[in-house]
């Protein structure tokens, strides 16, 4: 990577915020940026898709899976088995956390470090998506 083509603090800043902030930051980032009729640097266009593809992933994974919890609760003997996993899965363990929230707050600080880093951070089948419609 040349020098120049490393990114600034300030766009390295609003790339952790914007993962930070479920997207909103690289949301009203990309407002200002279509104001003022600036160009954005493939870094930044990169992690500003990326926290709006995983938002919006996460809202439909957890639609999904309550519609789904809805319809198996219904099954008498799946209930039992589907409400004791939502209990496992739901239960505060690690540091009061359940084991869901701890995964997310360990993937959204992995990706706030890399891109404080300056450093094009890596999710499995979104960055792929990501990559090939953001050229660097």
């Amino acid at each position: 990577m040349r020098n120049y083509d490393k990114p600034c603090l300030v766009e390295r800043i609003v790339a952790a915020t914007s993962y930070a902030t479920l997207g909103m930051v690289g949301f009203v980032w990309l407002i200002i940026v279509a104001l003022t009729k600036g160009n954005l640097k493939s870094f930044l266009k990169y992690h500003i898709f990326q926290s709006f593809f995983l938002v919006m992933g996460y809202f439909l994974l957890t639609k999904f899976v309550g519609f789904l919890v809805s319809i198996l609760g219904i099954i008498p003997f799946i209930n039992m088995l589907v409400f004791k996993l939502l209990f496992i899965f739901n239960a505060p363990m690690i540091f009061g956390f359940s084991i869901i929230n701890f995964a997310v707050l360990t993937g959204m600080v992995y990706l706030v470090l890399t891109s404080v880093q300056g450093k094009y951070s890596y999710v499995p089948w979104i960055s792929n998506i990501i990559d090939a419609n953001v050229q660097r």
